[in-house]
């Protein structure tokens, strides 16, 4: 890199949205969590909503497609496989690319299970996956309010906005 260059830092943001709906039997994961509750989530993997939205908004941040390309529920071999691992998959695509993550906002959008009890857990969990401290990770719940099908209790939501960054690139000086 030429000293006479400023550096510039490519900064980007994804967002990431997934739902499922309520199964019989737990326990529910959530970003690798295990929720001790007698309901998980229906999906083609471990249904891990909060893994399959933030792995959506890390792969939208680095331009690398979403979740169905890298991940598409028509592959048997992905059925019922850790989502916490997918995004650990996708987190090395953004590197390779030459992405790292700076930080991560969830939201869950659940009238039960509630989220603080969890959230220390889910935070951590999350950060490892994503080789980012802790503190760079927030994760909250809310209700719907009793509307809709999530009030109603039949399933969760979760939306994850997610910041990428590139570091070391010369722009020319003119």
């Amino acid at each position: 890199m030429n000293p006479s260059q400023p550096t510039v830092h490519d900064t980007r943001a994804g967002i990431g949205y997934d739902s499922h709906r309520f199964t019989p039997g737990g326990p529910l994961i959530l970003a690798g969590t295990s929720i001790p509750v007698d309901f998980s989530l229906a999906g083609h993997s471990d249904g891990d909503a909060i893994a399959h939205a933030v792995t959506d908004a890390v792969l939208g941040a680095a331009a690398l497609g979403d979740i169905g390309e890298m991940f598409p529920d028509s592959d048997d071999s992905l059925r019922g496989a850790n989502s916490m691992e997918m995004l650990r998959a996708a987190v090395k695509r953004v590197h390779t690319a030459g992405f790292y993550v700076v930080n991560v906002d969830v939201v869950v959008i659940t009238e039960t299970p509630k989220i603080g009890p969890h959230r220390a857990a889910m935070r951590s969990s999350l950060a490892g996956a994503l080789g980012i401290d802790p503190g760079a990770v927030n994760v909250k719940g809310k209700s719907n309010e009793g509307m809709g099908w999530i009030g109603r209790g039949e399933g969760l939501a979760c939306l994850a906005t997610v910041t990428v960054a590139r570091n070391n690139q010369s722009v020319a000086m003119e």
